[in-house]
């Protein structure tokens, strides 16, 4: 099998499998962050890294670059740990195990960490690279972004110099990305009562075989969210038997749509009781396969019977989880007025879990401006205190807003023009750059960000195609090579 070591621009791709092979997920990067600190001190750049852990490597222009303005590559550290059920992986010990499929390179029954690895893949190739013109150059790679995007939340100031400044986040060949949303996440609490348990069966109903996906980008597919049908066929469920919860659970990160949730459930009755309920479901299952058929053709949704557990939920607290799931908002909330054909407002429910005695749901809002944020944080509010529950919001973080007299965006377009044959198109995505926060610590910086396409980011089918890969260095080096001159 051919090693992804052996693929062009080949730099770029050793780099990517060094970041494979180095255990990554989120709070978890500190490893990557000190081998990638050793190797610049070993190169004799300089490198330093700012009181939450992010790194700032220089590099000197090349010869007859200096008169032109600096620039910063910028990627983050982290990825996003999940894995397909069954599979046997410590995201905090095991390497990633990427491998060609066709034109695509995708990992073994886990997420690539495509996003942001071949980002930050092309920036230690770049200062690795010998024979590339570049101005000044900087390379700013951050900590934890895809978990409240801390690296860039804490980003020091009066650190970077650079005037201009090219993310590699963007997830698609031929866009530019000149603007993206904003997010806020909300931790939902309910507290429960318990009670010992006097039914006599016990019966788990699993659902999984769901996409998933990224939580932004991919909140316009009509992708099923696991919590969310879940809430929905415990509702429907109860129409038909009596059960309390004995517990629950679904999702594992608060940025991807969950593709797994489960429920335990106990209740009166002997084996026809069970039967009937597995016919129930069995239905459910069918409702749900023909109205998702095209989003989710390999949804499962299964009730098998399960030993009893000690202690259960009260029929009150049983019946507050299922409406409160059942009701609460979740996927595109506004289309963008502005631009055409992105989503402006969405929140995604991300995680599902019971912990010392309460309901715990994590919610990630994101939205193009400030107001669609406060708009759902103002219904959850009111839904929750209608449930009896409470939330916090945390993690706030600011959109980008477009800059259409960028003098970064015409280079840009000038020399993906020239590669691709066309124009390429001009975006605004619904998911969090880093951008926002860096240009509200460096208001002046004039940006862009570009990337190869990737697909299934934050799930298990994550793959990154080769060709893009090799169209999105081309164009990082040319732009490298004609940034404006110094004013």
């Amino acid at each position: 099998m051919q090693q992804i070591t052996q693929l062009q621009p080949t730099l770029l791709w050793q780099w990517f499998q060094q970041i494979c092979d180095i255990p990554h997920p989120s709070y978890q990067e500190e490893q990557l962050a000190e081998h990638i600190v050793a190797w610049a001190k070993q190169q004799k750049l300089w490198v330093e890294r700012d009181q939450v852990g992010n790194i700032l490597i220089r590099k000197a222009a090349t010869a007859g670059m200096q008169n032109r303005k600096k620039v910063a590559l910028q990627a983050h550290l982290d990825m996003v740990p999940q894995k397909n059920e069954g599979t046997a992986h410590d995201f905090s010990s095991d390497p990633i195990k990427p491998y060609i499929d066709g034109e695509w390179v995708t990992a073994e029954n886990t997420t690539l960490g495509a996003d942001n690895g071949i980002g930050l893949a092309s920036a230690l190739a770049v200062l690795e690279s010998q024979d590339l013109a570049h101005p000044d150059l900087e390379v700013l790679l951050t900590m934890t972004e895809e978990s409240g995007m801390v690296g860039a939340n804490g980003l020091q100031p009066n650190w970077l110099q650079s005037e201009m400044l090219i993310n590699t986040d963007t997830e698609e060949n031929g866009q530019i990305y000149i603007g993206c949303a904003g997010g806020i996440d909300g931790d939902l609490r309910l507290d429960l009562d318990s009670e010992a348990n006097r039914l006599p069966q016990a019966a788990k109903l699993v659902l999984k075989g769901l996409k998933g996906g990224h939580s932004g980008a991919d909140i316009h597919t009509g992708r099923g969210n696991a919590i969310k049908l879940l809430g929905r066929v415990l509702a429907q469920l109860q129409a038909h038997f009596d059960f309390q919860l004995a517990d629950i659970g679904g999702g594992s990160v608060r940025n991807a749509i969950p593709r797994e949730a489960f429920a335990l459930l106990a209740f009166d009755g002997g084996d026809e009781t069970l039967h009937t309920a597995q016919s129930v479901v069995a239905a459910l299952q069918q409702e749900l396969q023909t109205e998702l058929a095209l989003s989710e053709p390999t949804l499962e949704l299964k009730l098998e019977s399960a030993q009893p557990t000690a202690q259960v939920i009260s029929e009150v607290s049983t019946d507050r989880i299922i409406d409160l799931l059942n009701t609460l908002p979740n996927g595109v909330i506004r289309n963008s007025d502005v631009v055409s054909g992105v989503v402006e407002t969405s929140l995604s429910i991300g995680v599902l879990k019971l912990n010392d005695g309460q309901l715990q749901v994590v919610i990630l809002i994101r939205s193009l401006i400030e107001s669609g944020k406060h708009y759902v944080c103002s219904v959850l509010d009111s839904l929750v205190n209608l449930a009896g529950a409470e939330i916090e919001f945390s993690h706030d973080y600011p959109g980008w807003e477009p800059n259409r007299h960028s003098a970064m965006l015409p280079v840009t377009q000038k020399h993906y023009r020239q590669i691709l044959g066309e124009e390429p198109l001009i975006q605004v995505i619904h998911a969090g750059l880093e951008c926002g926060l860096i240009k509200k610590q460096y208001p002046d910086v004039d940006m862009v960000s570009i990337g190869p396409t990737i697909r299934g980011a934050h799930s298990p089918d994550e793959k990154v195609h080769i060709p893009a890969v090799q169209t999105y260095w081309k164009l990082l080096t040319a732009l490298l090579a004609d940034i404006p001159l110094k004013d």
